[in-house]
């Protein structure tokens, strides 16, 4: 009898058994009616703890839709869509009768196919006891949210002041840009008003001269 594991479409996995290794008779185990389209798909050589193994990977890649397998293969055979169940079964190197496959097993050397897991226990460990940089950092070189100041940092206080600069920058600018786009300067405008005003009094002086010649007339 002969440990392998079953994966099921939701990515559990079983350990079981086989009696006898018939490559024929392997698609039994994981509950498909028929052979037909259940294949070798894949291989793993890894060595662990100073032996060598070779995982086969048993199952189909084709199938109906909803059946997809849920569980994430290492790679390179961890973008292969498979369907339904699958097998793995291991072999130590050079032997052609398998060996035992358990879930502790394949737990060390799933993690080994992928390069090896962060242990985020030790790393938060690590986080904690860091040294803030900026905690001996006096307050005058740090604006209010906490940052140091340099040439790319502000303080709030002249980030404002910053603002409220440019915005009389832009009305200057606005008001002059009144005065440019007129296309005239304060002393045309003077000659404008006076030559107006000469004008408005030559035509005054010419209705008077008119409304006397018309009285004259009707007399």
């Amino acid at each position: 009898m002969t440990d392998v594991l079953v994966i099921d479409k939701n990515g559990s996995i079983k350990e079981t058994n086989v009696k006898n290794y018939i490559e024929k008779e392997l698609f039994k185990k994981c509950g498909f009616k028929k052979s037909d389209g259940f294949n070798k798909e894949g291989e793993w050589s890894i060595k662990i703890d100073k032996q060598s193994y070779n995982i086969l990977l048993y199952g189909k890649t084709t199938g109906r839709a909803n059946y997809e397998n849920k569980y994430d293969f290492p790679p390179p055979l961890d973008n292969t869509l498979f369907f339904g169940s699958c097998l793995l079964i291991c072999f130590k190197k050079n032997e052609s009768v398998p060996c035992d496959l358990t879930t502790e097993l394949w737990d060390k050397i799933y993690e080994k196919l992928f390069g090896g897991f962060e242990d985020l226990a030790s790393t938060q460990e690590e986080d904690d006891n860091e040294i803030d940089e900026l905690e001996n950092i006096p307050k005058k070189f740090k604006t209010k949210s906490g940052y140091l100041k340099d040439d790319f940092v502000v303080s709030d206080s002249e980030e404002s002041g910053e603002k409220e600069e440019g915005l009389t920058e832009l009305s200057c600018s606005s008001n002059f840009n009144e005065d440019e786009s007129s296309g005239l300067t304060s002393e045309d405008k003077l000659f404008e008003e006076m030559v107006l005003e000469d004008f408005e009094t030559e035509l005054e002086e010419e209705e008077y001269e008119s409304s006397s010649e018309d009285e004259m007339f009707d007399a």
